[in-house]
């Protein structure tokens, strides 16, 4: 039986209970055999942001995802230079699994409004099927955008899911004005950011 696999992207920056909550939630109702977290090395609509380094996220993630054998770290944005562009990062995993593997892009449904503009997005859909979830504060209709996509018509799974409304902006804020983050990050991921002295500076 062909695998079926889930890819969430971001620059889990830190990774956070909304990523682990949606993850596991594409895993069970999609169904996928394991997801992929794959933090990314800049992403191509957020490039003037500062971000944590590949080896700090990656190691947050490994420690998230510690104990549930669905979940699993991706390092494959890391292994190439510039702009994590998705559509490429999907030509590569179509390379290096069996080509009867199904792939699962998961996307909140606000990054969905963006598809247009993303790189070859029209190739994207070729590749996978993309999997929205509602975020809290965004009605977006997905609908809106088969006109420009047609595609996306029969590529798109929209989820309802946990809307968890925790974001990384809001976590580093939190650390460098003292407060915590526990409860909002796995423990082990609090460790480290506590450890490492990350967002401080």
């Amino acid at each position: 039986m062909a695998q079926r696999i889930g890819v969430l992207g971001g620059t889990f920056d830190p990774i956070h209970f909304g990523h682990l909550a949606i993850a596991e939630e594409a895993r069970v109702c999609v169904p996928v055999d394991v997801v992929l977290l794959m933090p990314a090395r800049v992403q191509p609509l957020r490039q003037q942001e500062k971000i944590s380094s590949p080896e700090y996220r990656a190691a947050m993630l490994e420690r998230a995802v510690l104990g549930n054998p669905g979940l699993a770290l991706s390092r494959i944005e890391f292994e190439r230079p510039g702009p994590s562009y998705t559509v490429d990062t999907m030509a590569l995993l179509r390379e290096r699994y069996p080509r009867d593997c199904e792939f699962f892009f998961i996307v909140g449904i606000d990054a969905l409004a963006e598809l247009p503009r993303w790189k070859e997005p029209e190739r994207l859909l070729t590749l996978c099927r993309i999997v929205a979830f509602q975020r809290p504060g965004c009605d977006m209709d997905p609908r809106n955008l088969f006109l420009k996509l047609p595609l996306l018509r029969e590529r798109l799974i929209v989820l309802e899911g946990p809307r968890l409304d925790i974001s990384g902006t809001e976590l580093r804020r939190r650390v460098r004005q003292g407060l915590p983050i526990r409860y909002l990050v796995p423990d082990a991921v609090a460790e480290y950011v506590q450890a490492h002295r990350l967002y401080l500076d």
